[in-house]
């Protein structure tokens, strides 16, 4: 199975990251006791620019969980097909050459799935096979690749594409002060990625996906995730997590790797999903990655801000574009979500 080519849409609203604090500090007012620590929080998310699918001046409408949900079926209906037709021109492909369709959303809910409504819209074939994935979060760019594989292993003479889109801004609790929010507020962005994935027969060229696995930490559910309630998605972001990933993180990648005889030292090119500063450091850390190995997925955070699942396949793009590796390189795509869990691709570019 090879990755034939990557595509993001984002929303044409690009705010820099002050502009989006400052218009929190005015919206909460007297109740922010600190504002200096919102400031303080936003600045040190080492985000620039964020791109959100409204004007800041809208999101006041969104005050129910329905309408906010109603906003996100919008948005994402329209810049999923923007990606996914953005992915078929550089893979040199139609819509019609489409098999499967893999859709990740964390930050909304639709019956019909919001995959239904892109095949309806962008005029896809009848005999689609459709996998809507919820609940998965930052980790499920990389788990809906996994599954896209999974696919073109059973089916490898035909053609599968992962979309990614999230409307994060629209999660975000106007009336939640808690630090878990306010550092949501200054983290989480919008956008959309899609990636055409197909067998050999079809895809001469692209990284090629060598072996997968999936790693899941129980008993550590509270650590990421959501409180859904009558007012939507409130986030759970606990502290542990930079440690979790320093204790538990480079073993799993060691595993991984040595199942193909491998070490840290035969990987040439790192795609991780970059979570937020702390995470990104945690990586490094316990990865022992001191030579700039990470450029791409810090780059991606200042520029993009997190795209929960979308994060992973939007440095996936970049390195594609900006940094391809010589051919023959290994590579690790990995990303980390709520479960909490963690998923792992090697790939030869």
């Amino acid at each position: 199975m090879r990755i034939v080519s990557v595509a993001s849409a984002l929303p044409p609203h690009s705010y820099q990251q002050h502009s989006i604090t400052d218009a929190l500090v005015a919206h909460w007012g007297d109740r922010l006791r600190a504002p200096e620590l919102l400031r303080r929080i936003h600045c040190r998310e080492r985000v620039d620019v964020r791109h959100l699918a409204f004007p800041l001046t809208q999101y006041h409408e969104f005050s129910t969980f329905g309408r906010a949900n109603r906003a996100w079926m919008q948005a994402s209906e329209k810049l999923g097909a923007e990606a996914i037709d953005a992915a078929l021109v550089r893979g040199g492909l139609r819509r019609t050459d489409i098999n499967a369709l893999y859709v990740v959303s964390i930050t909304g809910v639709a019956s019909p799935s919001l995959d239904a409504r892109l095949a309806n819209s962008m005029g896809l074939r009848s005999d689609l096979k459709r996998t809507p994935i919820f609940g998965l979060g930052c980790v499920g760019g990389a788990t809906g690749l996994v599954r896209a594989a999974d696919y073109l292993r059973a089916f490898p003479e035909q053609v599968a594409v992962l979309l990614s889109v999230e409307i994060c801004s629209l999660t975000i609790q106007l009336d939640d002060l808690s630090v878990a929010n306010l550092i949501a507020s200054g983290l989480f962005a919008d956008g959309a990625v899609a990636v055409l994935l197909a067998g050999r027969a079809i895809a001469p060229e692209g990284p090629e996906i060598i072996r997968t696995k999936s790693v899941f930490y129980p008993q550590t559910e509270e650590i990421m995730g959501w409180d859904i309630s009558e007012k939507g998605f409130r986030v759970i972001l606990s502290p542990q997590l930079p440690e979790l990933i320093k204790s538990r993180f480079a073993a799993d990648v060691d595993d991984f790797l040595d199942e193909d005889g491998l070490s840290r030292q035969d990987i040439g090119s790192w795609v991780i999903h970059p979570g937020g500063p702390k995470i990104l450091e945690a990586v490094e850390a316990c990865l022992q990655l001191r030579g700039g190995e990470l450029k791409a997925s810090w780059e991606c955070l200042s520029q993009c801000g997190n795209l929960s699942s979308g994060s992973v396949l939007k440095v996936l793009e970049e390195v594609i574009a900006q940094r391809r590796p010589q051919p023959g390189t290994l590579g690790l795509i990995a990303a980390m979500g709520p479960g909490f869990c963690a998923e792992f691709l090697l790939v030869r570019w």
